[in-house]
């Protein structure tokens, strides 16, 4: 009896540390947020089936929907299917209309807009904002971001942790903070193929 109950416990201690462990893997968003990730990444899978010299099995996915002092800056497992890291990320300041939750895009040079589309992430260089990550658009609505010098860079004015309120804008590049840069970076560089990037609103 005294094994059955010691074996009982044990059974119980592996059971709270597989719900705890899997707690802090999961990624909370309101239903809404995650059924547009959830049609994006369904675009991005096809766009990955037709090529494969893209990376099959992580993705970014930038919300425009949400407020830029929250996160939505989000990092998808491809073959899981789920979100596994977020973080907050600037949009440009030629999208601002002066309308609460409201903005405009644009992929026309100088505009100082973020330009919505599927993106693919390039080499990386080293500019006035240190390391950062060449973007090639895909379609019709961010052609132009490689002419524009549209880059993923780090800016130190960026917050770490969400914030209420709005955060400062870029150039319309999606910018976010170093040290959430360098967890990107990270999966960046370490992949053998072009990692996609898809900013929607």
């Amino acid at each position: 009896m005294k094994k059955v109950i010691i074996i009982c416990l044990f059974a119980l201690v592996i059971l709270v540390g597989y719900f705890i462990v899997s707690d802090k893997n999961k990624v909370d968003l309101p239903a809404s947020d995650y059924k547009r990730v959830e049609t994006h990444v369904a675009d991005i899978k096809k766009l990955i089936h037709a090529n494969t010299k893209y990376n099959d099995k992580i993705a970014f996915f930038i919300d425009m929907k949400i407020p830029s002092g929250k996160n939505r800056f989000f990092v998808y497992d491809l073959k899981a299917d789920k979100i596994i890291g977020k973080g907050l990320v600037a949009h440009g300041s030629g999208s601002e209309t002066g309308k609460e939750g409201k903005l405009r895009f644009s992929n026309i040079p100088n505009s100082l807009s973020t330009s919505l589309g599927r993106y693919s992430i390039g080499n990386h260089y080293y500019g006035k904002f240190g390391k950062a990550y060449r973007l090639y658009g895909l379609d019709e609505t961010n052609n132009n971001a490689f002419k524009r010098d549209i880059v993923f860079h780090y800016y130190y004015d960026v917050p770490y942790e969400e914030k209420d309120g709005y955060i400062c804008n870029s150039h319309g590049c999606p910018m976010v903070n170093k040290k959430y840069f360098e967890r990107i970076a990270r999966l960046i560089d370490g992949s053998k193929s072009d990692i996609l990037m898809s900013i929607y609103y």
